[in-house]
Order: C-alpha cells, then sequence, then structure tokens
C-alpha cells in the first residue's frame, strides 16, 4: 500500500510517498481505509528529531496520528463496529491507505471525510485538559491559543460544559470565535489587562495551546498556577504549571462526545486545507509555520 513516510530524521522534505506492508487488525483493533488524516504539531516534532530523546522511532516511519475511515478488518473481540462502518480515531500511523485503530467513534453521516480526520486529537486533548482543570458551569476561562484545532475543540466543549470563554487569537480570527461562543482578545503583552477589561470578576481557568511565553500572564490572570495547564510550553515547570501530553492517560471518551455534539450543531472543527500525500511535507512546512485557523488534512487517493 502506498504511505507517507520518512527514513530519517530532518525537514519537511525527508517525507515521501512509498510502498508499505499493509497493517492488520489485531485483537481489539479495527482497520480501515483511510480517507483522510489530521496532521498535528507532534507530527513534525517526530518527523524532526526534536522529540527523538524521549519518543524514539523506529526508521523509516509513517507519520499521522489520527483519521476518518471506512472498517475493512475487524479484530478478535470487537463487536461494536462491523466492516463498511465510517469512524474517526486514534492511529499510529495514518497518512498511509490502511490504518489501524483501537480508539475510535462513527462518523455522524453529516460530518465530512476531512473534518472527521481533524476530529480526535483536537477533543482528546481538549476534553483531557478541561477535565484535568475541574471546568464546569459557571466558570470563566481562557483559551490562549483558541484559533488552533485544540484550541477551537476546548472552546466548544468548555461551552458545552456551561462556561464562559475568553479566547486569544489574532484578530483577523476574532470574529470566527465569536461565532464559536467565545469572547476574542489578542495575544502577547499587555494580556492581563486587556483581559480583566473583559472579565473584571476574574478568571477561573487557563489553558495555554499555544507557548509562546504566556504562562506568567495566565498565572497572573487566574491567581495561581495551579489553575493553568498547558500542551505547548515545555518550561511549565519553571512556573509550576502542569503539562499535560498524554503520558498520564487519555481521555478516549471524547470521541464519542464530540460525535454527539456535531450532531447536536454545537461542534465544528474547520479544515484549513487539504494535501494529497505527495504534498505531505508542504503540509508539515504550514504547520510548522502556525497561524493555521483548524485543521490541515491529508486526503487519501
Amino acid at each position: 500500500m502506498k504511505a507517507v513516510q520518512f527514513s530519517e530524521y530532518g525537514a519537511p522534505d525527508v517525507l515521501h510517498v512509498a510502498d508499505v506492508e499493509e497493517p492488520h487488525a489485531g485483537p481489539g483493533q479495527i482497520r480501515v481505509a483511510v480517507k483522510g488524516a489530521g496532521i498535528n504539531p507532534m507530527d513534525w516534532k517526530l518527523r524532526s528529531g526534536a522529540m527523538s530523546e524521549f519518543m524514539p522511532l523506529d526508521l523509516p516511519s509513517v507519520p499521522g496520528l489520527e483519521v476518518a475511515g471506512v472498517v475493512d478488518e475487524v479484530g478478535h473481540g470487537v463487536t461494536d463496529v462491523s466492516a463498511g462502518d465510517e469512524v474517526f480515531g486514534s492511529a499510529a500511523a495514518g497518512a498511509a491507505e490502511h490504518a489501524v485503530l483501537e480508539h475510535y467513534a462513527a462518523k455522524p453521516a453529516a460530518l465530512s471525510w476531512e473534518e472527521a480526520a481533524g476530529l480526535t486529537v483536537a477533543a482528546e486533548t481538549a476534553v483531557r485538559t478541561l477535565d484535568l482543570l475541574g471546568v464546569e458551569s459557571g466558570q470563566t476561562v481562557l483559551v490562549n491559543g483558541a484559533a488552533g484545532g485544540v484550541g477551537i475543540a476546548a472552546v466548544q466543549f468548555a461551552r458545552a460544559r456551561g462556561a464562559r470563554v475568553i479566547g486569544t487569537a489574532s484578530e483577523a480570527n476574532h470574529e470566527f470565535l465569536r461565532s464559536l461562543g467565545a469572547e476574542p482578545t489578542t495575544y502577547g503583552d499587555g494580556l492581563a489587562d486587556r483581559v480583566r477589561e473583559l472579565a473584571p470578576d476574574g478568571v477561573d481557568r487557563a489553558l495555554d495551546t499555544a507557548g509562546r511565553g504566556a504562562l506568567p500572564a495566565l498565572i497572573e490572570i487566574t491567581g495561581s498556577p495551579d489553575n493553568v495547564i498547558t500542551i505547548a510550553d515545555f518550561s511549565a515547570a519553571e512556573h509550576g504549571v502542569r503539562v499535560t501530553s498524554g503520558a498520564e492517560g487519555r481521555s478516549w471518551q471524547a470521541l464519542g462526545e464530540a460525535a454527539r455534539l456535531y450532531e447536536a450543531g454545537e461542534l465544528t472543527m474547520p479544515v484549513a486545507q487539504t494535501f494529497p500525500f505527495e504534498q505531505a511535507a508542504e503540509a508539515h512546512r504550514m504547520s510548522e509555520e502556525g497561524h493555521v485557523r483548524g485543521k490541515l488534512v491529508l486526503v487519501a487517493g
């Protein structure tokens, strides 16, 4: 089968399309014919070698942490789906014509393949971080980097819990954030003052999805490092802030929750751009540059 692959760590240009052996579903797993594979920062961090000290890969390696597709193999013990079902979920090598999944949910019929392909990582990360922060109805939550994939999901999941959400983004994305139910402001110097103007009674929790040195301001805004969590700033320990990478456990129930919210009209995941497998390097390059609203997705065939 065809897959995106890299045989050495490096810049996006190390990515190429190769013929690789097809995977097969083991016990408790399903295999899908991939329709789309979402791109996430972890993909290019792994490809570049930036994570090799902590997460070394067996090379050559196929990137891709999330996919959407049609079930074509069902492993022993799987009873909740059958061949032909449409699903989205977590993969270890998703940028390929076939991928094996252990964690998945049924794709709502109205959800496009491209949207579904980019939903898993954002939804799981958003729910995990909101749970770790203890976000609940009546609270005010600040999402730093609210126009990226995880930020978009976090805004909508927090709103579904009954929280008030303030989101940072460039001014070009402010109207979009308003459409999700968030109150926008810009990031960078003076953030604490701008947030105080929006929420003079204070902010209860803050989620940092973007890094960019925002942690001191987020601590000031919420009153304590205990009220802040980051997925993007690995200097967090210096500030007493928690980092979550999923190593402490995943919130896979988020996939079913995402499907339900989508069907209720309470969740959207915009796709900024799609790319064929042959343009995976360009997709990675765009992801590394940042400032993408929503998700970048590789589409098969």
